[in-house]
């Protein structure tokens, strides 16, 4: 009952999720009023991942802005465009279905283009790497997972008794293949961002690109390690070298 729930929800909250606010972090914090550090202080993703979200972009602008110099270039790339086309078109008619892709009909600035692929790289990579790597430290432990709980959900602020919690925790064969699946789904199998396992642009301003990100991510890491020295509990999983180039899974 609980996993038709839970798809269920996702189900309809993907019909609400945009690209260009959901999947641009500057957006969306700011959507829910967090990009004011004193709202939420101590919210360590918040505080790792944009650093990462801006590198992220820098790297994308690069190599966007210097193989697409003029306009006409990328209002003329059909495959591009038709690209774009398919990511906006909806699943039941072949499409990938993701609403607010910047532009209208096509992509007519490079401004565009790089908030849709800056997106796209951070959800697959920072965003994977927070949702993705965190499951045994927080699924493990059955009761902190309200999926995995049996029965009604308490309405009331009576005590409940031992014998009533333990009766709404999962067997222990469920607990031992709960454990094993989320440690397995915590592991990281891929190239760390930045790392790309085959390197397909070897232009100057390219290649000058990728140092450079990868020498922001070295910075970025030592700084992360720094705030981890005052976090208890430290939070680790935005560190730039467990972060993967892809979904890890």
């Amino acid at each position: 009952w609980f996993t038709y729930v839970i798809i269920n929800l996702i189900f309809h909250r993907i019909q609400e999720w945009r690209l260009d606010v959901h999947g641009t972090l500057p957006k969306y914090l700011e959507s829910r009023g967090l990009l004011d550090t004193t709202v939420l202080p101590n919210y360590h993703y918040r505080e790792d991942a944009l650093p990462l979200y801006y590198s992220i972009k820098k790297y994308v602008s690069q190599i966007i802005n210097h193989f697409y110099d003029n306009r006409k270039k990328l209002t003329e790339d059909y495959e591009l465009q038709n690209w774009r086309h398919e990511l906006e078109t909806e699943r039941e008619k072949g499409g990938v279905g993701i609403q607010g892709i910047p532009g209208s009909v096509t992509f007519e600035n490079n401004d565009e283009l790089i908030l849709t692929c800056t997106s796209i790289i951070f959800t697959c990579s920072v965003s994977h790497a927070a949702s993705n790597f965190p499951q045994y430290t927080d699924y493990a432990f059955p009761p902190n997972y309200p999926a995995y709980i049996k029965g009604q959900p308490p309405t009331d602020k009576v005590p409940m008794s031992e014998e009533n919690i333990v009766k709404t925790l999962p067997t222990k064969s469920h607990t031992l293949d709960i454990m094993v699946v989320t440690k397995l789904l915590s592991d990281k199998g891929t190239n760390s961002l930045g790392d790309f396992d085959i390197q397909y642009l070897h232009d100057p301003v390219s290649v000058k690109a990728a140092q450079t990100l990868r020498q922001e991510l070295s910075e970025l890491s030592e700084k992360i390690k720094e705030r981890n020295k005052s976090r208890f509990p430290s939070y680790l999983y935005l560190q730039p070298d467990h972060v993967p180039n892809s979904i890890s899974i």
